[in-house]
C-alpha cells in the first residue's frame, strides 16, 4: 500500500501535533453533490450503488476531488449487517430504509446468525480494497458500522422509527433475549470492522445513531456495553500502523466519561455538546471529533466561517481535534457552502497549532 501523503487525520486521532485541524464530514459522499446524484442515477438505486464496487469507489472519491478533505469514508450503509442476516433491506422513496422481514419475537431474535463478512458482505471489502488502491495514499480511509443498539432498532421496527416503541418494549420485557440479539450484532460488527481493516480501512467509526433515545442505565446496558464488546474484539494494528476507533453516539453528551473508558481513541460529538466542556471532561484520554450543526451549512459563508472559528476557539490550542459536523450533511446543502466550511477549518485552525 502507498505511503500516506496526508496523515493529519490519523495524527489528530493519536493526539499528535498537526499543522492545521483535519476535517471530514459525515455523509460527505451524498445527495448534496450533483456528481453523486448522477452516479446514483446510473446505478439505479441506493443498494445497487453500494453493491457496485466501481461506483461505490467513484462516489467515495468525488468529494475529495472537489474539496480539501483530510479523510475518505467508505461509501456504504449501516444496515448492510441486518441485510446480510437475511432480513431483506430495501429503500422506499421518501420513507428511508425498510426490511422485508422484521424481528417480532424471541424466536426471531434467536434465529439470526452472526455474519461471515467476506462471504456475506464481500462487496463491501471489494470496495474498500479498490478505494485504497485509487486513493494511492492521498488521505486515510475510514471504515464504519452501525452500533448494535442502532441496528437493533431497525431490525425490530422493520425500518425507521420516531419512538422505538417496539424495540424498547422488547428490551424491557425480554432483556435477556434482547441482550443475546445485541451480542450477535456486536460480534457481527466486530468481524465486519476487522474485515474492513484487513481490506485497507485505516480507522473505523461506530455510528450509534439512536443511543441518545435511551435512559441513562438503558444506554449503559444496551448501547455502551455491546459497543464495548466490539472494541474488545477489534484489530488494534495493521500494516504497521495503529488503527484508531471513533465512537459516536448522537445525543450522547452525558456519557462521555463512560465512552472514553471503553478504550477507543476518539469520541464523536453531536452539536448539542459544547466541545470545550467535553474536552475538560475527558482530558487527554481521547481525541474529539465534531461538532458543527449541519444546519449551519444553510447559512451564508461568512456565518459558516464564524461558527467554525467559534468551535475551534472552544476546543482551544493543542492536539486531538478532528473537525466534523455533529451529524451527516443534508441533501439540500449548497456544495459551495461545504467548500467554504472546509476552507474555513484549515485557514482558521492554523493558529491553534503553533509550535
Amino acid at each position: 500500500m502507498s505511503e500516506l501523503k496526508n496523515d493529519r487525520f490519523l495524527r489528530a486521532l493519536a493526539r499528535e501535533s498537526v499543522d492545521v485541524t483535519p476535517v471530514w464530514m459525515m455523509r460527505q459522499a451524498g445527495r448534496y453533490l450533483p456528481e453523486y446524484r448522477a452516479t446514483r442515477a446510473k446505478a439505479g438505486d441506493f443498494m445497487s450503488l453500494c453493491m457496485n464496487t466501481e461506483l461505490a469507489c467513484e462516489v467515495t472519491l468525488q468529494p475529495l476531488d472537489r474539496y480539501p478533505i483530510d479523510a475518505a469514508i467508505l461509501f456504504s450503509d449501516i444496515l448492510t449487517i441486518p441485510d446480510a442476516m437475511g432480513l431483506g433491506l430495501y429503500f422506499e422513496t421518501g420513507e428511508g430504509p425498510r426490511f422485508k422481514k422484521s424481528v417480532n419475537s424471541v424466536a426471531d431474535m434467536d434465529a439470526l446468525d452472526v455474519i461471515n463478512p467476506e462471504a456475506d458482505l464481500g462487496y463491501v471489502m471489494d470496495a474498500v480494497r479498490m478505494i485504497r488502491r485509487e486513493l494511492n495514499g492521498r488521505v486515510p480511509l475510514i471504515g464504519f458500522s452501525g452500533s448494535p443498539w442502532t441496528l437493533a432498532t431497525y431490525i425490530v421496527e422493520g425500518g425507521s422509527s420516531k419512538d422505538y416503541r417496539k424495540t424498547k418494549t422488547f428490551m424491557y420485557n425480554e432483556p435477556e433475549a434482547f441482550t443475546r440479539l445485541l451480542n450477535k450484532l456486536a460480534d457481527s460488527v466486530a468481524l465486519y470492522l476487522n474485515a474492513q481493516i484487513k481490506a485497507g480501512a485505516q480507522a473505523v467509526q461506530i455510528f450509534d445513531s439512536w443511543g441518545g433515545a435511551l435512559s441513562h442505565q438503558a444506554y449503559l446496558d444496551f448501547s455502551l456495553a455491546p459497543m464495548q464488546r466490539i472494541v474488545n474484539q477489534l484489530i488494534t494494528e495493521h500494516d504497521g500502523r495503529k488503527v484508531p476507533v471513533i465512537m459516536f453516539t448522537k445525543g450522547g453528551g452525558q456519557w462521555l466519561n463512560a465512552m472514553a473508558d471503553t478504550g477507543v481513541q476518539a469520541l464523536g460529538l453531536d452539536w448539542t455538546t459544547d466541545i470545550g466542556n467535553a474536552r475538560a471532561q475527558v482530558g487527554d484520554r481521547v481525541a474529539l471529533q465534531g461538532n458543527m450543526d449541519p444546519a449551519i451549512l444553510n447559512a451564508k459563508p461568512e456565518r459558516i466561517r464564524e461558527e467554525v472559528g467559534y468551535i475551534l476557539s472552544r476546543f482551544g490550542k493543542g492536539n486531538g481535534h478532528v473537525f466534523n459536523l455533529g451529524h451527516g450533511v443534508t441533501p439540500e446543502i449548497d456544495p459551495d457552502n461545504v467548500g467554504a466550511f472546509f476552507q474555513a477549518v484549515h485557514e482558521l485552525s492554523a493558529e491553534y497549532h503553533e509550535n
